[in-house]
């Protein structure tokens, strides 16, 4: 997004961050699956009025990931509980570079100011290579089993990432996992790159993520926007799916709220 900037309410002064990524018709895809198609179906030439017309993978953009995704009877978005969607957090500034993974050591040295009950961001810099690019999809960083181990401990209310994948790419169907390899050079890529064997570093298929949806902690992916301005900082927290029954996913729209008196409170409206 251009412009990085807070927002603030004239009327309760509470201030305002966009974590989301633009969606539309140029929404980056993942491999393996169809883009996003967008149509006006009514049009104000025609009738002063506009409406889109939409066919979706539910995965694109900033998504959020039910327990189902992952887990066959884990809750799905219209069984979570809806407190989840809101409340503190705070967002980890962990940089990492192509291939890389995020550890529980990692978490543990950036993530000393984290609650039992938070909504954790994990901010890795991905987010500015948000594009339909085999870098974006195939090197990018990942959690590792012991990362969503150290995660699930914290008993939080959600997880988000700012990158495509909850897990490593090579731990997911972009490699020659099961129903993959999207990517079909990807392996070979990595072992270039890197000197590593995928299948050695990365053999159990979507650990992390399967670990997060077994404990029933929702997820997101690929938050973006200007979280830059929130790296580091305590703040509350809010992304509400549809109410989508035997939803394993949807778009979302992802927001920081501060409060600049330091009361944390909600308006009553009056």
């Amino acid at each position: 997004m251009s412009n990085p900037q807070i927002v603030t309410d004239p009327y309760s002064t509470l201030q305002f961050v966009e974590l989301s990524h633009e969606w539309d018709q140029r929404c980056p895809s993942y491999p393996g699956q169809t883009d996003v198609k967008m149509w006006r179906g009514v049009k104000h030439s025609q009738h002063g009025v506009l409406a889109w017309r939409t066919v979706t993978v539910m995965h694109t953009g900033t998504h959020m990931n039910a327990p189902i995704h992952m887990v066959q009877k884990g809750d799905d978005l219209a069984a979570i509980d809806p407190a989840r969607y809101f409340g503190n957090g705070i967002v980890l500034d962990l940089p990492k570079k192509n291939w890389e993974v995020i550890t529980a050591a990692d978490l543990e040295k950036a993530g000393k100011d984290v609650k039992e009950g938070d909504i954790i961001v994990i901010v890795t810099g991905w987010h500015h290579k948000y594009s339909d690019g085999l870098e974006y999809y195939g090197e990018a960083p990942g959690l590792s089993k012991d990362a969503a181990e150290w995660l699930v401990a914290k008993k939080p209310k959600m997880v988000m990432v700012d990158t495509p994948h909850i897990d490593h790419p090579l731990a997911t169907s972009m490699a020659p996992h099961r129903g993959g390899p999207h990517m079909k050079r990807l392996a070979g890529d990595y072992a270039k790159a890197t000197g590593l064997d995928w299948k050695k570093e990365h053999g159990e298929w979507n650990v992390a993520h399967r670990t997060l949806a077994a404990a029933g902690i929702p997820t997101v992916e690929q938050v973006g926007g200007d979280v830059d301005l929130v790296k580091g900082k305590r703040m509350t927290l809010a992304a509400t799916p549809w109410k989508f029954e035997h939803g394993d996913a949807c778009q979302v729209r992802v927001v920081a709220m501060f409060d600049p008196t330091g009361t944390a409170r909600i308006e009553q409206g009056k």
